[in-house]
């Protein structure tokens, strides 16, 4: 499964480690992804959804 969100799409960045020396690594960011119960087009699903939609309200969870 990708780590994408189902909502907007973020996925993982790259970027670099530096060291003090100014070595440097290649890294990823991933985003913060959490799986919820949701309501999507009428029905209740598990989706990955990142947690910028969760508190911008983009998501209607389910309990």
């Amino acid at each position: 499964m990708a780590r994408r969100c189902a909502i907007c799409g973020r996925g993982p960045l790259t970027g670099s480690n530096v060291s003090h020396s100014n070595q440097r690594t290649k890294r990823r960011f991933i985003p913060n992804l959490q799986m919820v119960k949701a309501q999507v087009q009428g029905k209740v699903k598990r989706v990955r959804v990142c947690t910028s939609c969760l508190s911008a309200g983009k998501v209607t969870r389910v309990a």
